[in-house]
Order: structure tokens, then sequence, then C-alpha cells
């Protein structure tokens, strides 16, 4: 072992020891996130572990006169290391920042088309990742996913899915495959699955995913 990796490690021990999330405040999310019901013992053990790395390498920063509470940011962490519970906190690498604001959020985007023109275009949005940036949330939506939870959906992991998919350069529904896996297999896959889903809503069939996963590959990976 190099003594890069040895010292990450013993950082690693450190925080688990030292900075912990509590655990009658780990127990208190758990009974209220229903999407963490039906992991085994030895999976919530390992969540609190990847949350508390979380908290330590990740800021999490209230906007427009939120007032952070050691719960919300308990649950963000939670929600956040579910799809990385069985690959690592490295996968999260390459950015630091979690804003939170109190409400859907307005954003105003340039868009360029085919032909090279650009135009603004406005929305009112529950979570935005960032390519090199931060990831951001409505903790209004947080809660209503947390509290009134909708199958298939949860603003929080949706949004961190696209930090995965990111991790290739762009949201494209193509993340970093394991070594087992071939691109070409993961492509055919995911192409046709999401064409299905699209034929699915253009005949208004009921579908367990969001019509919204049908408008792009990336939005349909996420889901």
């Amino acid at each position: 072992m190099s003594i890069i990796k040895w010292v990450q490690r013993q950082r690693v021990r450190y925080t688990l020891k030292h900075h912990a999330i509590p655990f009658n405040s780990w127990k208190a999310v758990l009974r209220k996130a229903e999407l963490l019901y039906n992991l085994s013992s030895v999976e919530k053990a390992h969540l609190r572990e990847l949350a508390t790395l979380f908290l330590r390498r990740k800021t999490i920063t209230a906007a427009q006169g939120l007032k952070l509470t050691d719960e919300m940011v308990i649950i963000i962490a939670a929600l956040a290391a579910l799809p990385i519970l069985k690959l690592g906190l490295h996968y999260y690498n390459g950015w630091v920042e979690v804003i939170l604001y109190p409400d859907a959020f307005r954003v105003n985007h340039n868009n360029v088309d085919p032909n090279g023109l650009i135009s603004d275009e406005v929305g009112i949005l529950s979570g935005e990742a960032w390519l090199r940036g931060p990831l951001i949330l409505s903790w209004r939506d947080v809660k209503n996913d947390l509290y009134s939870p909708s199958p298939g959906h949860n603003v929080v992991i949706h949004e961190f899915a696209h930090k995965l998919d990111m991790l290739n350069g762009s949201a494209n529904g193509m993340p970093p495959l394991h070594r087992r896996m071939e691109i070409k297999q993961w492509a055919q896959a995911l192409s046709s699955a999401y064409e299905i889903l699209q034929r699915q809503v253009f005949h208004h069939s009921h579908t367990r995913i969001n019509a919204y996963a049908a408008t792009t590959p990336a939005e349909f990976f996420q889901w």
C-alpha cells in the first residue's frame, strides 16, 4: 500500500470515529425516509458511513434565507449516499457544494440550436446539477419526496444521478461503466428501453416512470 493511500485510510477512520453522524439523529432520519426502509442493517450502517464522509467533504449552503438544521443536512447526505452505496464516495469527486433553496428556483440558460442561433430559456426547477459546479435543490421538493413519495421519483437522487452521468464529461445517459460491462450492450439496452418509454408516452399508456424521462436519454437514465 502506498503512503498516500495509507494516509487517506487513516483520515477516513478518524472521521468515522470522531465525526460520525450521531446515532439518534441518524435513526430519526431513517424513520422519515421511506426510500431507505428496505435496506439491510449492514447497508444502513454503510450508508451512515458514506453520509458522514459526504458531509466532511462537501459543503451544503442555504440560499434565500433558508435556515439549515442538522436534520436537513443529514437527510441530504443520506439520500446523496444512496446512489453510490455500492460504488464509493470518489464517484462524487470534482465538485464540492450543494446549494439548498427554500422552494423551486428560477433559472435562465442560453441555448444554441443546430443553426447556431442563441435563445434564452427561463424555467422554474426543483433541482439542477452543473457539470463542474454545484448541485442545486429545492428544500420544499426534497420534503415532498420524503413525506409524500411518488413511485420512481426523488429529486435528490435524480440530481445526484446526473452527477454520476456527467463523470464521462456530459449528461448523455452514458456513465462510466464497470470493467466487465460493454459499452455496446449498455447503449443497446438503454436505447431499447428509452424507445419503449417514448412509444408508451406517445400513446398515453400508463408507465411507472415519469413521462419527463422520455425527453432525452440523459433524463431517462436519471429515472
